[in-house]
């Protein structure tokens, strides 16, 4: 399954069996009458009552007498402890220990057993209590009330040393929320008491609140009170020093009012009937530390036809609801809707039918979302018991004690990818398993090797650009905050297909008022999302606009012989040098294609100007970022593009098992190397629709198979229409491998008609064939005589030098004789490469006898 729940911690494997080995060694000693039935009634009443910020849980179970015992189980160490045991025959349904477990705050209620009576507190129903744990045991009583208190401590961040100070959170169900401060001082060695026990400084937190939810991890407590029925979200944040602060508020559009009262996360809720549970509406806040901030949101539910939720990306400024059919509905099904944190994902799980993956940091799209319903293995292998989402991705399953840590798993999103027919899912699978950034090697070799097999898998994207885009995305994205604002991490820009089995409303919200000035931490993220909500019109998205018009305005510059001042070129140059450098540095395994081994000045300018304005770019908006850093992370992100395109290249020539002899023409094309062509053309769509520098070589590689491949006509189609570039290495290789028969001297003036004046004089001088003479020739003349002006005869000129007596060419020899003489005064230094008149002459000579056929 996509989705793997890994148990953490287990009732029945963790704490049973200490239990145990408690009981043999107390029936050793002869201080108890043990036997199966007791430690079955033991493992019935066994259950956990809290897990604390350090990750320690808290359990309860009772004797074979009836006494209440609690225990606890560090996460670290692996051990258990038992903190205390209540001599009576009590309910616990609260209950939290402080960071050095030297106290205890527990809420109890009197026992449902007929003839039971509150031997502690005589006509309360709920009885809290303060307890001393090492070693008086001296019993303080908080609350004693007939409606519901829950107890929670506060953790500092900071557990080096204990604190003379502990602050405990009470929660009534009288809706209000209270912080004792309660003193603690060290006596006689280990010996610890409460310093003020008579009167405990209280402050009153929040009241006439509808729910709440505690942060464990953060230490946060977000709260919803109704202003006028508008349900408005609050937030606290305690810090290191047990101070806290109103952090924001932000309106809601649910409705409360008729919801009663409800808690999340604190500690599990054992009283409330599971019946009247799965109808109830679901309500809980997700965030995570790129500054997100989810409001998850299930109304109640009348009918189990039509399951609607909603989601506020809070950090975005606006909801989506979702709406979906249950098929085969069970009548008598009591089981709730449940939303699950995983960090970049919220995962909305209805057991045994759909399974939905919500994409965080990129929520614009449905498509970025993975949404499954019906006989999945996914959905089937879940737990269909209740589920308790806390932070750090932990799940409590309260019914079976099992602690899971919840995560996405890589091999069944891979399988996923594979089988799945719709695009959606593809698209939705792919940032998933990217997202995970665990074994991202392996993890990209896998998707490429699937890729290269399916490269026309996908009709409402490209599959390769996405990829790329992607992948490259994720690989630098941990490195600096922010970079989700500045980077596309996909290539599509919209999506108008529905995705099948539910429907979508996205509507727009309003963005919390923060309520401090000084932000630290996740606070100064969130913040800087809602600032770019308010400000960000148009997107700060890099695109490769700006690079696109400056790379055709070098080329055109060569193209006419003009070219800007050298240090601006040297400097992009010396940008790509960086970049492949690397790119070499990150990949020290040989290559099997020939790629990186020429210089390909077109593509070195390209990804130079792509480093120039990329860097230009973080500049602008990252402030307070060294230069330094912002400039590696742009050389590592436009080496890890040239890296996936290289090893997409690798895994179809690996696949078909080609040599290095297909860098040579004498040979006919295979399948084969038809298959790789048909990649790297596939790879030249995707990266110049986005305009993205490809490997040197590459255009050298793919013109070498085109010509392999490709009929002549087809072949000089692919040219005219830019799907092959002539490049300089290609040309000289075919000039100099192909021999003078008639199929390849047509290829070879078909070719040399195609390329650029510049390169196309150097290729000629490779071919010793009239027609390369001719061209030569020809050009030679058009130079001379672009600024040619009649001047009076130079009648010294030696004319027994010309053997035939043709006047015509005769003359315009003399004519071109005198021009290179002037010239050669003028400008003793210039050289033509050993072409004049006397060339010219014999070239001409041999052309016209050519076409006449002598």
């Amino acid at each position: 399954m996509a989705l793997s729940l890994v148990a953490d911690f287990e009732l029945g494997k963790d704490v049973l069996p200490w239990l145990r080995a408690q009981r043999a060694a107390s029936e050793a000693r002869g201080a108890g009458s043990g036997g199966a039935d007791v430690l079955e009634n033991d493992y019935e009443s066994l259950r956990v009552l809290n897990i604390e910020r350090n990750g320690n849980i808290i359990y309860t179970y009772k004797d074979d007498k009836g006494n209440v015992v609690f225990g606890l189980y560090d996460c670290q160490t692996r051990q258990n402890e038992l903190l205390y045991a209540f001599e009576k025959d009590l309910e616990v349904f609260s209950c939290s220990v402080n960071s050095e477990r030297t106290l205890l705050a527990a809420s109890l209620i009197q026992s449902t057993k007929e003839g039971k009576r509150n031997e502690l507190q005589p006509g309360s129903k709920c009885l809290t209590l303060l307890v001393e744990i090492h070693p008086v045991n001296n019993v303080k009583v908080l609350k004693a009330v007939d409606s519901y208190i829950w107890v929670q401590f506060l953790y500092p961040h900071v557990e080096s040393h204990p604190l003379p100070e502990n602050h405990l959170l009470l929660i009534s169900e009288e809706k209000y929320i209270e912080k004792f401060r309660v003193h603690v001082a060290q006596e006689d060695g280990n010996r610890v008491v409460i310093k003020n026990s008579g009167h405990l400084p209280r402050d009153r937190i929040a009241e006439d609140f509808v729910w709440a939810q505690w942060d464990m991890s953060e230490q946060r407590l977000y709260y919803i009170d109704l202003k006028k029925s508008k349900s408005i979200l609050k937030c606290i944040q305690f810090y290191a020093d047990e101070s806290y602060n109103l952090m924001f508020e932000v309106p809601l559009d649910i409705s409360l009012s008729n919801s009663g009262f409800k808690l999340v996360n604190f500690g599990c809720d054992y009283h409330q009937d599971r019946e009247k549970l799965s109808k109830h509406l679901s309500l809980c806040v997700f965030t995570n530390h790129t500054g997100s901030l989810c409001v998850c949101y299930s109304p109640k539910c009348a009918a189990w036809e039509q399951i609607t939720y909603s989601v506020f990306y809070i950090h975005k400024g606006h909801s989506k609801t979702f709406t979906t059919s249950l098929k085969n509905v069970d009548s008598h099904m009591t089981k709730g809707i449940t939303f699950l944190n995983l960090d970049y994902y919220v995962a909305v799980y209805l057991p045994g039918h759909f399974f939905h993956l919500l994409n965080v940091q990129h929520s614009d799209l449905i498509c970025h979302n993975l949404f499954l319903t019906g006989n999945n293995e996914m959905i089937d292998m879940l737990p269909h018991s209740p589920l308790q989402s806390l932070s750090g991705s932990l799940v409590l399953d309260c019914c079976s004690g099992k602690l899971y840590r919840a995560m996405l798993s890589q091999s069944s999103l891979l399988r996923l990818l594979q089988n799945t027919r719709l695009d959606c899912e593809k698209m939705a699978t792919l940032h998933c398993a990217l997202s995970c950034g665990q074994g991202a090697q392996f993890l990209e070799g896998q998707i490429i090797q699937w890729i290269s097999e399916n490269v026309s898998a996908c009709h409402s994207f490209d599959l390769i650009q996405e990829f790329i885009i992607a992948s490259s995305y994720w690989s630098v994205y941990s490195e600096i905050s922010n970079v989700d604002k500045l980077l596309p991490h996909s290539s599509v820009l919209t999506w108008n297909t529905e995705i099948p089995g539910i429907t979508l409303v996205t509507e727009d919200t309003a963005l919390p008022l923060m309520k401090v000035h000084s932000f630290k931490g996740y606070w100064e993220k969130l913040n800087s999302n809602l600032e770019y909500v308010k400000y960000a019109k148009p997107h700060f998205h890099y695109n490769n606009s700006v690079v696109r018009r400056e790379w055709q305005n070098l080329i055109s510059e060569e193209k006419t012989g003009k070219r800007r001042s050298t240090a601006y070129v040297r400097n992009i140059l010396d940008n790509a040098i960086k970049v492949i450098s690397n790119l070499e540095a990150r990949n020290l395994e040989p290559r099997l294609t020939p790629l990186l081994q020429e210089e390909d000045s077109h593509q070195r300018l390209l990804m130079g100007l792509m480093v120039s304005e990329l860097k230009d770019h973080f500049l602008r908006h990252l402030q307070g970022v060294e230069k330094k850093k912002i400039e590696q992370m742009v050389l590592d992100y436009i080496s890890k593009l040239l890296d996936l395109i290289c090893h997409i290249l690798e895994a179809s020539w690996r696949k078909h098992n080609l040599h290095s002899w297909v860098l040579h023409f004498n040979s006919r094309g295979s399948a084969a190397e038809f298959a790789v062509f048909h990649i790297m053309t596939r790879i030249l769509e995707a990266t110049n629709s986005l305009f993205l520098p490809l490997p040197p070589g590459f255009h050298t590689l793919h013109t070498i198979l085109g010509v392999h491949c490709l009929p002549l006509h087809n072949l000089l189609h692919c040219i005219d229409s830019g799907v092959l570039l002539l490049t300089e290495t290609a040309v000289t290789r075919l000039m100099k491998d192909l021999d003078n028969t008639e199929k390849n001297e047509k290829l070879k003036f078909s070719i040399i008609v195609r390329l650029p004046p510049l390169i196309g004089q150097k290729i000629c001088r490779l071919w010793d064939h009239p027609m390369s003479s001719n061209i030569i020739s020809r050009n030679h003349v058009m130079r001379l005589l672009q600024n040619y002006k009649k001047q009076p005869r130079n009648s010294m000129i030696d004319k027994s030098s010309f053997s035939l007596e043709f006047l015509p060419l005769n003359y315009f020899i003399e004519i071109l004789t005198d021009i290179e003489s002037t010239n050669q005064a003028l400008y003793p230094v210039e050289r033509h490469d050993n072409v004049d008149a006397e060339f010219v002459e014999e070239a001409a000579l041999k052309h016209t006898t050519m076409l006449l056929g002598l």
